[in-house]
């Protein structure tokens, strides 16, 4: 499972070709055309990373990333921002607002991914490779193999991206919700109770007799992966 990367940019040829481009190279990608959609689909479904353009309707994309690095949620978020301006001042804004990198258009695909890349591997490691760790447990996504300390563990399709998934954000809570989107996907429908069974089956699989579980089931709230959980000894 790649990055998600949210595109909010009002040009919809410009827009086209970033998702495709970026699709290609295996990130997940949303499309929000204007700064509304964008905080909409922020709250809806958290990015791994924002590309973000300067000039939009109704609010700027400095506007945008300011309110992005003031909610705690998204604070740290990556942002790039790619704008037609290239002066020095307003390089210097886009920075001091809290953008992590910036692009002059044009740009090259190439580039730009090269920056996701580097940013991603920097600022969220857990997702920016095909391996992911977790105290005693591995996560090879180019193998879709899993280990927890000596042992391998083996789990269904379904039971590996919910990993996948809680893996990238230890701490966080997800709802059943954010669950549904992240590991089945926004166009399927599934039970939310659905999310329940998957959990109950990868905590079988990765706990055995006397192993702290990691997955800490927050009531009425959902599910995450427990940041205070030691790797047994």
């Amino acid at each position: 499972m790649g990055a998600k990367v949210l595109v909010v940019e009002d040009d919809a040829a410009l827009a086209e070709l970033l998702t495709y481009n970026l699709g290609k190279e295996g990130f997940e990608v949303r499309h929000a055309p204007d700064g509304d959609e964008a905080l909409l689909a922020i709250d809806e479904d958290m990015p791994d990373l924002i590309v973000l353009d300067w000039m939009l309707p109704h609010m700027s994309g400095i506007e945008i990333c300011r309110q992005v690095r003031a909610r705690p949620e998204t604070r740290e978020v990556p942002v790039i921002m790619l704008t037609a301006r290239g002066e020095e001042d307003d390089l210097l804004r886009g920075f001091e607002t809290g953008a992590d990198d910036y692009l002059t258009k044009p740009f090259s695909m190439t580039e730009l991914v090269a920056r996701i890349k580097s940013l991603l591997r920097r600022m969220r490691p857990t997702i920016a490779g095909n391996v992911a760790t977790f105290g005693d447990i591995t996560l090879d996504r180019e193998t879709c193999r899993v280990r927890r300390g000596s042992r391998d563990v083996h789990l269904g399709p379904t039971e590996f991206r919910l990993l996948d998934v809680l893996m990238q954000r230890p701490g966080r809570v997800f709802s059943r919700e954010q669950l549904l989107d992240r590991v089945w996907g926004h166009d399927v429908y599934v039970e939310i109770r659905t999310v329940d069974v998957h959990v109950g089956r990868l905590r079988k699989a990765l706990n055995r007799r006397g192993e702290p579980d990691p997955v800490r089931t927050v009531r009425s709230a959902g599910y995450a992966l427990d940041e205070t959980y030691k790797a047994s000894a």
